[in-house]
């Protein structure tokens, strides 16, 4: 059985990379003044934040066209046997609920395409996509993989201190009073993703004191939550960030300091779904399950 691995530019993979690990990347839609454009083909990070960052531009990501995922599933297709389809979490877009139903209904794919919703982004969906090369590497099937990327879908975590409250606020999840106390009182939001909505955590007034809030809360989930996994060292931890890889990268080996028996697998930007919400200037860690 030859199957085939496909996710979307969410998870913070290169169509570059993805050539080399035998992967495919769903690009995501970004809508600039309307005009669509898609990450990873011609549209990159810097433009985007170029675009972001333009007080007279409005910028939002979509979902992939079912009609484009559907295509590229015929086209695999005929060169695989089964599709393994990773998107980015229902909890912050639609799309892996809608492509999940269109694998699951239509009869073309029924049983073909495993069209999976594992709560996860940016870096945790990342080491989602390496996990199951791993596991097709040691012959596991479609189902298998699957199965066992449902079972540890509440295995991750990801805390993000933002630079500003302007794009919190651009995008509705700040009232402008709320945001203008917030700047006016230089409030830094640590904001969490527990697997599904972008949701408040804590509040502080340096970054210096974010990162603190952010490796304690990491702690706490390393210690509880997964512990035995942690025991079993099976958890990893990682970095993203929007246009601060620096700090980013400083962050890291004071992360890797702070957990010497965890692997830190990746530091990457933070997905643009994520990033058109908090704009640049934020930092992020999470800690994930790996197989």
């Amino acid at each position: 059985m030859k199957t085939a691995i496909v996710t979307d530019s969410n998870c913070g993979i290169t169509v570059e990379q993805a050539a080399q690990l035998g992967i495919e990347i769903q690009p995501t839609p970004v809508l600039v003044n309307g005009e669509q454009f898609f990450e990873e083909e011609g549209f990159t990070q810097e433009r985007f934040y170029e675009s972001l960052t333009n007080p007279d531009t409005s910028v939002a990501t979509s979902q992939p066209n079912p009609f484009d995922v559907a295509e590229r599933w015929r086209r695999l297709l005929l060169t695989h046997d089964k599709i393994l389809y990773m998107p980015l979490s229902s909890g912050l877009s639609q799309t892996a609920l809608t492509i999940k139903k269109m694998a699951e209904t239509e009869p073309e794919f029924i049983g073909k395409v495993y069209a999976l919703d594992n709560h996860r982004v940016s870096i945790t969906q990342k080491q989602t996509v390496f996990d199951a090369l791993k596991m097709l590497e040691e012959g596991k099937s479609a189902e298998e993989i699957y199965n066992w990327l449902n079972d540890t879908a509440a295995c991750s975590s990801i805390y993000i201190a933002v630079g500003t409250l302007k794009f919190l606020k651009k995008s509705g999840r700040l009232t402008p009073a709320v945001a203008a106390i917030g700047t006016l009182l230089k409030i830094k939001p640590v904001l969490q993703i527990q697997g599904s909505v972008l949701d408040k955590y804590a509040q502080v007034r340096k970054m210096s004191d974010a990162k603190k809030t952010m490796i304690a809360a990491l702690r706490n989930d390393l210690d509880t939550r997964f512990k035995a996994l942690r025991e079993q060292g099976k958890m990893t931890i990682g970095v993203a960030h929007t246009q601060c890889k620096r700090e980013a990268e400083e962050f890291a080996e004071e992360l890797k300091a702070e957990f010497p028996d965890c692997e830190l697998k990746f530091v990457d930007p933070l997905s643009l779904s994520v990033a058109v919400h908090i704009g640049p200037g934020a930092l992020a860690c999470g800690c994930t399950v790996k197989y």
